[in-house]
């Protein structure tokens, strides 16, 4: 099985992270789990590490950071090359229409860049946006918007 760490990242968040359900397993029982599921053990533990950073990641105080409101973001060259123009601008349309805002769109940016991947598809972006706000405090009503799109895009597909 050739699975990814994006891979890992979508069953862990479907499965376990954005679920009501308050008998969540612990960190040990999740990687005995998801390596009898077909997860590589490397996989496995680059997605928890990817994790664990992203909750530092809300818990910073950004106070430091200057983040101008309705700025043009320029993305590096490494950037672009993880993020095409569809995600790039997806990522535009997502601030416009206020879903993110600065410190958030940065987060994505920065969540994408720890991936462990050449490039990254519109959908795996949504799912990384999704969990990027989930982790967020007082961004309820964008992640619901965003959940939203995934879940109506999921909707289309099979039918």
């Amino acid at each position: 099985m050739k699975e990814n760490m994006i891979d890992v990242l979508l069953y862990l968040f479907e499965n376990y992270i954005d679920t009501e359900d308050t008998n969540k397993p612990d960190k040990d029982t999740l990687e005995l789990e998801l390596e009898r599921v077909g997860f590589h053990e490397l996989e496995v533990n680059k997605a928890f590490d990817w994790l664990e950073s992203m909750t530092v990641l809300s818990e910073d105080n950004t106070e430091n950071t200057i983040l101008i409101p309705k700025s043009l973001r320029i993305y590096s060259q490494h950037e672009m090359e993880r993020l095409d123009v569809a995600a790039r601008g997806y990522l535009l349309f997502l601030e416009q229409v206020e879903v993110l805002d600065v410190k958030t769109r940065e987060i994505v940016i920065e969540r994408v860049m720890a991936l462990d991947t050449d490039e990254i598809d519109l959908d795996q972006l949504k799912w990384i946006v999704l969990m990027v706000l989930f982790y967020q405090p007082g961004r309820e009503v964008a992640y619901a918007w965003m959940e939203d799109l995934v879940f109506e895009d999921l909707e289309a597909i099979v039918h």
